[in-house]
């Protein structure tokens, strides 16, 4: 069984972050073939399972903005090109100015919960009226990745529809993944890695049975990204201290 993994760089990079602790050391330097392959020997039901390839799909971190954050991800980027992927495939960044109402996050549900005026601070008309729970909005600048979701559900297809894999693992929570999952279902089994501590995505959800079969989902922990670690150095390049 030719097995093709698929990875959402963003996804599951901040999905490590909060697992492990965006402050945490450990973690980032990760060997994304190897936690693969384990993920696949966990499985009884992929006998005689095998990596065909590795597609790593991220988004290059501005220069100019973060100049270290860029450093330490072009170094970790070549490491993975020693060997340990088999294709890197990039998206961009694009900044924005956006506008929406100001908001605290939930602690349970983590949705939001919108600001508003009450006492000590009030919002009044131009009548000098008080005008009770108005809401505040707020502009702030927005830096938005794009591309690695469809770059992932692109090389899934692709593979799937060539027949190069007879079977794939996803790592992505993301919801627009949703179609391009469920049409490799229908031809191949299909292992869903949840990177994040969240629920699955909604629209991910589906039954082992759908389509060809023996699908399954996983959901990653800490332990999976730290004891799956790159030696270091990787090659001639060597972890970042942070990380």
């Amino acid at each position: 069984m030719r097995v093709g993994v698929y990875i959402d760089a963003f996804n599951l990079y901040f999905g490590g972050r909060r697992l492990c602790g965006g402050s945490t050391t450990g973690w980032r330097w990760l060997d994304v073939r190897a936690l693969a392959q384990d993920l696949i020997s966990r499985r009884q039901d992929w006998p005689n399972a095998t990596i065909e390839r590795v597609v790593y799909c991220t988004a290059m971190i501005d220069q100019a903005t973060n100049a270290t954050g860029h450093q330490e991800q072009d170094t970790y980027i070549r490491a993975l090109r020693t060997g340990i992927v088999d294709r890197v495939e990039f998206g961009h960044y694009v900044a924005r100015v956006k506008r929406a109402p100001l908001a605290t996050e939930d602690p349970v549900t983590h949705s939001p919960v919108l600001t508003t005026s009450r006492w000590p601070v009030n919002v009044r008309n131009a009548a000098g009226t008080d005008i009770p729970n108005a809401t505040f909005m707020v502009s702030y600048a927005f830096r938005e990745e794009k591309g690695s979701d469809v770059n992932v559900a692109s090389h899934l297809l692709v593979d799937t529809l060539e027949n190069n894999i007879d079977a794939a693992i996803v790592i992505s929570n993301d919801s627009d993944l949703a179609l391009p999952l469920r049409e490799a279902r229908a031809r191949i089994p299909v292992g869903t890695v949840n990177p994040s501590p969240s629920h699955l995505a909604g629209r991910l959800r589906g039954q082992r049975t759908d389509g060809v079969g023996d699908h399954w989902w996983l959901q990653l922990r800490a332990a999976d990204l730290q004891n799956h670690q790159l030696p270091n150095p990787c090659g001639a390049f060597a972890k970042p201290y942070a990380w």
